[in-house]
């Protein structure tokens, strides 16, 4: 045989937990054709001596749904071997639509998703309002990878009840028909999905809450209906379970979401899954309900993230300790170079660090309640403070040391903690990044983070990969997954053949995709070549390059050789080729 690419000599790890085996694997039209002993010449060879060869990941929950209609890559995802993401999750995406409503929807999702407003109200095309006309719409021009979407909630909402779509206005049976209708349709056009935002940390640009954040148990089972009868179709759900409101609440919203998920029997739910501080015990309570209901026949899956779920803080960034002091704010809308020099002015310094904070949250701000909890707390929170660093090239580090924080240093130096602070953040000429890991933190290690990856019932997800582009970049969570629990943690490492076979098989089958995940003959070539010793993560870097000259996060990767998509090279030593066999996954249709 005569194939169109051949990878030889690398360590093959094909997806199904198997151990690895040594061989090749043969290419012809886009699908492996050969395993193992690949006889025959090659238009292309990929030597892999001294790699992995595994299959592509399929990441589960990301926010590209507004920039899949503009851009190409698709990355950070595509630098990091994802090779087909599914987007629409918790509730937001930018269809079906009414013309106008496209401002506010925007809106919901600047404020949810911390995307600049003003790079999607320029980049994105328009050019739809029916979920089946997106599909078509984003599907017009080739991608570096495949994507699959889900049917938001919040914006079928608004679709439906229009001005009556708030947060605590009951949907009517008519509203609830139309809705179940519409998803039907989405379904039967190939979404993967439908996606539910039940989150108090979630709030508009303005500040309110989401249009579908208090909805009733009776419009979700009535909206689940719409899996009756269908092979395909996931539901997905994102709650804090009341957190804010006590945890004698948690039951109750689990109630709401077990309904949910019972009223589209045959079909998987999954939800996030994470420590909090303010109730550290919860995630085990969301494991026991989850086992509970796999034994009675619904199934949840829970959706991990393999690291702290934490934020970036700097000058660039979305937020800072110092964004709310008054002597500061005379100077945020200045360049960066001009802001470092204006804080480098030792008046101002102390103009500054003699101040009080004003509030940053609340009614026309997106930021959730909790900015204005971390800034009134502000010694407790440099306890989880720490230098992520700033330079290209260099790596940052998700399981810090506590003797490492920044109140350690203010201890240790005799400064107090807003000087350390403020000395921090104006490093590497304001370019440095502060790292607090908000969740999965709580015992100051990722102990609890092992014990939720090697659950049964655990899913990788919310990289949130397209999302809070200011705040974090966790697209990178596939690799952080291979690097660190598959090879650099001392304590608690997960075997590699696992760790693939959790981001690859697992996830593309729960989604409904058996034409891939797996390396095996007949399925497609979405594959990664890595060379593991030196896989590992640059620290992130601010780069303007969205529309209207918006700002965002990247991180980028070392050890990938290279991302097939199709059985074409779409990356090269982290460099994106320009290849573009993506396209739109229609779930459930041949």
């Amino acid at each position: 045989m005569t194939y169109d690419l051949k990878i030889e000599g690398g360590t093959i790890i094909d997806g199904t937990g198997r151990a690895g085996q040594r061989g090749d694997v043969g290419i012809k039209d886009g699908r492996i054709v050969a395993v193992g002993d690949c006889e025959g010449s090659a238009d292309e060879v990929l030597d892999a001596q001294g790699a992995i060869v595994i299959p592509g990941f399929v990441d589960i929950h990301t926010h590209y749904d507004g920039q899949v209609s503009w851009d190409p890559e698709l990355a950070p995802s595509s630098l990091h071997g994802v090779t087909t993401c599914v987007m629409g999750s918790c509730g937001v995406g930018f269809a079906p639509v009414h013309a106008r409503d496209r401002q506010r929807i925007i809106e919901l999702m600047e404020g949810v998703e911390d995307i600049p407003g003003s790079a999607l109200a320029e980049g994105i095309t328009w050019g739809w309002e029916s979920f089946g006309e997106y599909m078509d719409a984003i599907d017009r021009f080739p991608h570096a990878i495949d994507f699959a979407v889900q049917v938001p909630h919040d914006v079928l909402r608004v679709y439906v009840m229009g001005e009556r779509a708030v947060a605590g206005q009951a949907a009517t049976d008519d509203d609830i028909a139309r809705m179940r209708a519409l998803v039907r349709e989405a379904l039967q056009a190939g979404a993967a999905g439908f996606s539910t935002g039940r989150t108090d940390n979630h709030r508009t640009a303005q500040g309110q809450p989401t249009p579908a954040s208090e909805a009733t148990v009776r419009e979700l089972t009535g909206i689940a209906g719409a899996f009756e009868g269908l092979g395909h179709g996931v539901l997905q759900a994102v709650s804090d379970f009341d957190l804010l409101v006590s945890d004698d609440r948690f039951h109750d919203e689990f109630d709401v979401i077990e309904r949910m998920a019972a009223a589209a029997p045959g079909h998987g739910t999954s939800i996030s899954l994470m420590q909090r501080d303010q109730s550290p015990q919860q995630w085990r309570w969301i494991i026991e309900r989850a086992e509970r209901a796999q034994a009675a026949g619904t199934t949840i899956r829970l959706q991990v993230a393999p690291r702290p779920i934490g934020v970036m803080l700097g000058l660039r960034a979305t937020f800072h300790p110092f964004m709310g002091f008054p002597s500061y704010k005379e100077i945020s809308a200045l360049p960066l170079a001009e802001q470092v020099a204006a804080l480098r002015d030792p008046q101002r310094r102390a103009r500054i660090l003699s101040e009080k904070t004003d509030k940053v949250a609340g009614d026309g701000s997106s930021l959730p309640p909790l900015a204005d909890i971390l800034l009134a707390q502000i010694d407790m929170v440099a306890k989880r403070l720490y230098r992520l660093g700033g330079k290209e090239g260099e790596r940052p580090d998700y399981e810090p040391d506590p003797r490492t924080c920044l109140w350690a240093e203010a201890q240790a130096t005799g400064r107090s903690i807003l000087e350390v602070l403020y000395d921090a953040m104006l490093e590497d000429e304001g370019r440095a990044l502060l790292y607090f890991p908000l969740y999965n933190f709580t015992g100051l290690d990722l102990e609890a983070v092992h014990t939720m990856l090697t659950h049964p019932l655990a899913l990788p997800g919310l990289s949130d990969g397209g999302a809070h582009v200011g705040t974090i970049c966790d697209a990178s969570f596939p690799t952080y997954l291979l690097s660190h629990w598959g090879r650099d943690r001392p304590r608690g490492r997960i075997p590699l053949e696992r760790l693939v076979q959790f981001q690859t098989q697992d996830t593309a089958r729960f989604i409904g995709l058996h034409d891939r995940g797996t390396i095996e003959v007949g399925r497609r070539a979405d594959l990664n070549v890595i060379d593991l010793p030196r896989l590992g993560l640059r620290t992130p870097q601010m780069q303007k390059d969205l529309p209207a000259g918006g700002r965002r996060l990247m991180q980028r990767a070392d050890g990938y050789r290279a991302t097939l998509v199709a059985g074409r090279v779409v990356a090269r030593e982290g460099v994106l080729t320009g290849e573009r066999p993506g396209r739109l996954v229609r779930v459930g249709r041949s």
